[in-house]
């Protein structure tokens, strides 16, 4: 999709750009292609800096309220340094990496509901101004496929996904947020569990899974929440019975007793957002090997297929990430420096 913006800084008469991503998703750690596509105003103009940024809309849990707003997680400078003469058309190409924890937003192609963006702005003589978004795509990684594939094939059906700012302690997170995915418990667990929730975080050496179980109460005693890290490295992902693996990853979460490692939220305007207690590690399987992309509709399709009747509307969620962008001060300044990752 292109997006078309006269630069507002500059009045009737600048330049205008149109920033043109490649076709396709993008996983965690790739990197997205693309040009920005420039033409010159009624004059000429000092092109001092192109800057990409990546955004996602997000959401926050205050004492008594929750709000959405946009954060830059990543800023990029991939141009700039140039005149652009008046009437003159250009093209600047770029490769943008993504950092290893960019949230999934589709499995199978179909959304699961989050809303992420590439914003361009340009700087010319001192002034900016911030393009409109162009929608990103981000396939799961194989080992992100493989567990949701997993998941599906144990029964868990998906409810909705979304982006919480704030992190998950005890864990090796670089994003101010977090993806956090609810699915329906397995039949067979769900006389203990009332939902399970998954989340990846991506890094170059493997991936940690955070699941958290809500568990039901009993005749004498309430619900509470557990929760269980595991990281996986193994590059043989064919290889390795996902299913079994999974199956007991979410058993531990049922026999878990007590409320260790539940989860401590707090505000996130104030810190202290995110998990606590103890997770367990030592499942080796998965990794980054194989492909980069799905491998084709299996079982874990049941969990994409859920996620189409969540995803009605996403289309416009970048117009409405735009709208709640002045929000507060928990989001990005517009008029400030970001400092959000990237280069500036």
């Amino acid at each position: 999709m292109v997006f078309r913006k006269l630069l507002g800084a500059l009045g009737a008469g600048g330049p205008s750009v149109d920033t043109v991503l490649a076709d396709g998703p993008v996983p965690p750690g790739g990197a997205v292609t693309g040009e920005v596509r420039m033409e010159g105003g009624s004059s000429d103009a000092e092109i001092e800096q192109i800057v990409l940024e990546l955004v996602a809309r997000v959401e926050a849990e205050g004492h008594d309220e929750e709000r959405e707003g946009t954060v830059v997680f990543e800023r990029t400078t991939v141009g700039g340094g140039f005149r652009l003469s008046e009437g003159e058309s250009r093209s600047v190409p770029f490769s943008l990496v993504l950092p290893w924890e960019t949230p999934v937003t589709e499995l199978h192609g179909q959304p699961l509901g989050i809303v992420l963006g590439v914003r361009t702005e340009l700087r010319i003589a001192g002034a900016r101004d911030k393009g409109d978004l162009d929608p990103l795509r981000v396939c799961p990684l194989p080992v992100q496929e493989a567990v949701l594939e997993a998941l599906g094939q144990l029964g868990c059906g998906f409810r909705s996904a979304d982006l919480e700012l704030g992190r998950i302690r005890g864990t090796g997170q670089e994003l101010p947020f977090y993806q956090e995915i609810e699915l329906t418990p397995p039949a067979q667990y769900a006389h203990a569990l009332n939902e399970v929730e998954l989340t990846f975080l991506a890094s170059p050496s493997g991936v940690e899974v955070v699941l958290e179980g809500d568990k039901r109460g009993g005749l004498f005693s309430g619900g509470h929440d557990v929760v269980e890290r595991h990281f996986v490295n193994d590059p043989d992902i064919a290889g390795a019975d996902w299913t079994g693996t999974v199956d007991g990853w979410v058993r531990q979460l049922v026999e878990r007793h007590g409320a260790h490692g539940a989860p401590a939220y707090a505000d996130p305007y104030h810190g202290g957002h995110g998990y606590d207690g103890h997770g367990h590690g030592g499942h080796g399987h998965g990794g980054h090997g194989g492909r980069h992309g799905s491998s084709g509709p299996g079982t874990g399709t049941a969990i994409a297929a859920g996620a189409a009747g969540v995803a009605v509307g996403v289309a416009g969620g970048l117009v409405a990430a735009e709208v709640v962008d002045e929000i507060g001060d928990a989001f990005e300044d517009e008029d400030g420096d970001d400092g959000e990752g990237g280069d500036d």
